[in-house]
């Protein structure tokens, strides 16, 4: 008995980091490699178009392995896939590169109405975006405690419609400002601003969702 409860947290510390590891290598894959990819391109004497378009799709792999690993395909994976391809056809099509950089604007947006629209349900994406992580610090039966609350608890609910309200109004607001990013900045310019402003409502999202759990005890 001593013995299964002691591996219990030495198991939660090595789920922790292994979700820790994944949200490292999205950020190397999903956003550094295809920021630098461009601007590497660009040195390079390549065109903007051109770097545009590879830079864009050199998370392709990524997220194709991502599924493949997991043995599992993914909506959000393969919606986010549709739309960097989508871009990338239309941008050949038309040949403005403005194009490709608004298509980010569209992934975003379209993730933050999706969150919005889990609000009513049973289910808001806060609520699923947490398994991982309870899960990973208390194990699934810490996690189906936690979880009970949902049902008898009306506060809780409120608590964690709240939070994915934020996230849902982050995603959204976030497309909107990309889009004016991407119209109205020089074309070399709008990669690297787009990547700091988000990072900045990222870490803004984090901040709030961390502070908000702390004060309303919604950690498991």
């Amino acid at each position: 008995m001593t013995t299964h409860l002691a591996a219990q947290p030495a198991a939660g510390r090595r789920n922790t980091a292994a979700v820790r590891r994944h949200l490292a290598l999205q950020l190397v894959f999903e956003l550094a490699l295809p920021l630098g990819g461009f601007y590497g391109l660009q040195a390079m004497g390549v065109g903007q178009w051109l770097a545009l378009l590879v830079g864009s799709l050199l998370a392709v792999p990524w997220i194709v392995h991502g599924m493949v690993k997991r043995r599992r395909v993914e909506a959000m994976a393969v919606f986010t896939l549709v739309l960097m391809i989508a871009g990338a056809l239309m941008t050949l099509v038309t040949g403005d590169p403005r194009v490709l950089l608004i298509r980010d604007s569209w992934i975003f947006g379209l993730i933050g109405l999706w969150i919005l629209g889990t609000l009513p349900t049973r289910r808001p994406f806060i609520l699923a975006m947490t398994q991982a992580v309870v899960t990973a610090r208390v194990g699934e039966e810490g996690w189906r405690t936690w979880l009970s609350q949902w049902d008898g608890n009306a506060v809780f609910r409120r608590r964690l419609r709240v939070l994915t309200a934020v996230w849902g109004l982050g995603f959204t607001l976030d497309a909107g400002v990309r889009v004016v990013l991407a119209m109205t900045l020089p074309v070399g310019s709008v990669p690297l601003v787009s990547t700091v402003q988000w990072l900045v409502v990222l870490a803004g999202l984090i901040t709030f969702h961390k502070r908000y759990v702390d004060r309303h005890g919604l950690k498991a």
